[in-house]
């Protein structure tokens, strides 16, 4: 059975997440996304599993598999994937000494290194991994050089990638064969531009969340889906507050802070990934970019924003006409997207086709695109 997942959300009860946040709203939007497994995020918090609990009492089609990602005292983050509610009030209780914000935040932060969690999370038979692991903040390679040094001798299950790199950052990077790379969205909002941005492809033996863990830990990835880097906040390096970006060499000569401004360069995945790979690159599943159809038909409709009437409006057309919006980034015909509107069927056309045109992102700011022969 092959499920497209997103194991990396947040909740209401995280900090700076939407309201909407909730069971229900979630799976709504899974269904108009395509998502078939979805990861509850924020796990460790006993009001957030009451309500999925509650939900999942009448059944939903979606397969929703407990997860939540931590800060250690190194201020790196991981994401934990556990079989059941049951195992979260295991590690909830095993963690509980080491944080005091178990109880008031979906991210709470562990005062202990990764090592510790790491055999905390593997004693319960749940697998753990970094949390976008290239990102200049608060991840792995923020803080260390390799796995071993925030690991130790405990095992990293899986990478997650992040939305600044897709699989070729990590493949020559030698200490990473054999470790299969997520994709997910790390959302904070339900909105269709932000849930299921980027998702991994999962052949499963059985859809329960111990068959999720079964495939993750068997390497069975069909597919890693999401954004080009180049879209990433912190795809290239630059200047934190001005966000001039800079090559490598340039930053160093500078001593790292920005001759315009004074502000801070911020070193980008692409030069901290460049940096790591030393090996040859490794055999990995395809990678689908993607452009979130919301954001394609932002630019299509030239609106400021994807949440105006006029884009939910096209975007459900399309939804209604073809059931999900994976379907109609990777499979649906052109010609059969043009019968809903022209302008998005060759928007979706150019990405697909790779015509599509960057300011890379930097510093902190999103990049923006163009898309070619689109007409707009």
């Amino acid at each position: 059975m092959q499920l497209y997942s997103d194991l990396h959300i947040h909740s209401c009860f995280s900090i700076a997440s939407s309201r909407n946040m909730l069971p229900d709203t979630l799976l709504a939007s899974c269904r108009k996304k395509g998502i078939g497994i979805l990861g509850t995020g924020d796990a460790l918090h006993a009001g957030w599993r009451n309500l999925w609990q509650e939900r999942l009492c009448s059944g939903t089609d979606v397969l929703v598999v407990p997860t939540t990602e931590v800060e250690d005292r190194d201020r790196v983050h991981h994401l934990i994937i556990l079989a059941s509610f049951d195992h979260c009030r295991d590690l909830e209780a095993r963690l509980a000494p080491h944080a005091g914000n178990l109880h008031r935040t979906g991210r709470p932060r562990i005062n202990l290194g990764g090592e510790a969690i790491a055999r905390a999370v593997h004693d319960i038979e749940g697998l753990i991994g970094p949390a976008h692991a290239f990102t200049p903040w608060t991840s792995l390679y923020a803080s260390f050089d390799s796995p071993g040094e925030c690991y130790g001798q405990e095992p990293v299950d899986f990478l997650e990638l992040g939305l600044s790199a897709d699989s070729s950052y990590g493949a020559a990077i030698p200490e990473l064969a054999g470790i299969p790379f997520l994709t997910s969205s790390d959302a904070h909002s339900p909105d269709p531009s932000r849930l299921g941005r980027e998702f991994t492809g999962l052949s499963l033996n059985e859809k329960t969340p111990g068959g999720v863990i079964e495939a993750i830990m068997a390497g069975a990835i069909f597919l890693n889906a999401g954004y080009f880097p180049e879209q990433g906040k912190y795809s290239r390096t630059a200047c934190s507050r001005c966000f001039r970006q800079f090559s490598h060499a340039e930053a160093t000569a500078a001593r790292w802070k920005c001759p315009d401004d004074g502000g801070k360069i911020t070193r980008g995945v692409a030069d901290r990934a460049d940096g790591l790979s030393t090996g040859l690159p490794s055999k990995r599943p395809p990678y689908l970019h993607i452009i979130p159809l919301p954001e394609i038909i932002r630019t299509v409709l030239c609106t400021s924003s994807p949440s105006t009437r006029a884009c939910r409006e096209l975007y459900d057309r399309f939804i209604s006409a073809f059931g999900d919006e994976i379907r109609i980034l990777a499979r649906a015909p052109v010609s059969d997207l043009a019968q809903v509107d022209e302008r998005v069927a060759r928007a979706v056309d150019s990405f697909r086709s790779s015509r599509v045109r960057f300011i890379p992102g930097g510093g902190g700011r999103y990049g923006s695109f163009s898309l070619f022969d689109a007409g707009i």
